[in-house]
């Protein structure tokens, strides 16, 4: 059995974790941010990456501690090496490169991307390629499907914002507060989730992308209206929301030859309990499978991280220390530019 060393600081969580090949988690810890981040709404880039130094140090030798092993026990160091804050990567990655050196250990830079895509076989070792993934984050907006460890086919993407970019925006609008994608949830169930009319942007269109920046819009417009109370444009947002993703994924599965393995959800907004109950509805129509991760392997852990570097290492897929931070680092690089996108598709 392998013992991976999983470091991650993308966003503004600093988390690590003792994984095996196994899928043993032996330790995770994590220090969150949101006390820091709170009073502005949403995640201060510079005040994430000077948390991230003060926190990873303790965090990997506790990590270490807990598992009951040594540095020079683990096989491997596995860090993020982007997308995301860059400020918070390089802190981790420059942690994961300074261990992998100091202990002669391999490093292992892991894609966050690829994290949350493998996560769900983490949580359950019957989960077998390809499936199809829905990656739905505060970033990201895709679905893919997984055909193997570094192998991963974008079948459609955001053009624009993320589903969980418009769960944030959307709980600031309304003021309840940070983290968004909870307190929207929450919100929602005091409200009536078809009392607000908004759109669906996207929907029954033949090319399977999604967009959510005029849903924000429309949430903003809806508020300044004064004619809705904050749950019922909570729970008509996330019913939008569902409405989309629903949509967006039933037409991804009519463009794909041969049937995947299973339907798969990852990413932080898969934690939101209303949108895992709409897709396992959707899986059951196609006769699938619905497989996803337990809800704290969700949001942005170490133990994704640790499990990715588990299969990369397997693999015999290790990098050098001279591997670069990346902001931003496609899945699946061949990919054609959806039309319409900005940059950060």
């Amino acid at each position: 059995m392998a013992l991976i060393l999983g470091i991650e600081s993308s966003c503004d969580e600093t988390a690590a974790a003792i994984v095996g090949s196994d899928r043993q988690i032996l330790s995770h810890r994590l220090a969150g941010q949101e006390s820091r981040h709170a009073p502005f709404g949403g995640v201060v880039p510079e005040i994430a990456a000077r948390a991230h130094v003060e926190a990873i140090g303790p965090l990997v030798e506790a990590a270490l501690a807990d598992a009951g092993v040594r540095l020079d026990q683990v096989d491997a160091i596995a860090a993020t090496a982007g997308p995301g804050l860059i400020g918070g990567v390089m802190v981790g990655l420059v942690t994961g490169k300074a261990l992998a050196l100091a202990s002669g250990k391999p490093l292992v830079a892991v894609n966050h991307l690829e994290g949350h895509a493998l996560s769900p076989r983490l949580s359950d070792p019957d989960l077998e390629f390809p499936y199809l993934l829905l990656l739905v984050s505060g970033g990201h907006c895709q679905l893919l499907l997984v055909e193997g460890v570094g192998r991963y086919r974008r079948l459609a993407t955001t053009i624009d914002d993320a589903a969980g970019e418009a769960f944030d925006k959307t709980a600031k609008l309304l003021g309840l507060g940070f983290p968004g994608g909870p307190a929207v949830e929450e919100a929602a169930k005091a409200g009536d989730p078809w009392g607000v009319p908004l759109p669906r942007p996207l929907v029954g269109t033949a090319e399977p992308h999604f967009s959510f920046a005029g849903l924000k819009s429309a949430v903003l417009r809806a508020r300044d209206a004064g004619t809705h109370s904050a749950v019922d444009i909570a729970a008509s947002f996330q019913q939008a929301v569902v409405d989309c993703l629903l949509d967006r994924t039933r037409r991804a599965l009519s463009t794909i030859e041969g049937a995947p393995t299973a339907l798969v959800v990852a990413g932080g907004v898969a934690a939101n309990r209303t949108i895992r109950a709409a897709l396992e509805g959707l899986a059951s129509e196609h006769g699938l499978r619905f497989v996803a991760p337990p809800l704290w392997l969700c949001t942005d852990n170490a133990a994704m991280i640790g499990w990715a570097g588990a299969e990369r290492f397997a693999a015999g897929l290790t990098d050098p220390l001279d591997v670069a931070a990346r902001p931003r680092w496609p899945l699946d690089p061949t990919a054609e530019k959806a039309r319409g996108a900005g940059v950060k598709a």
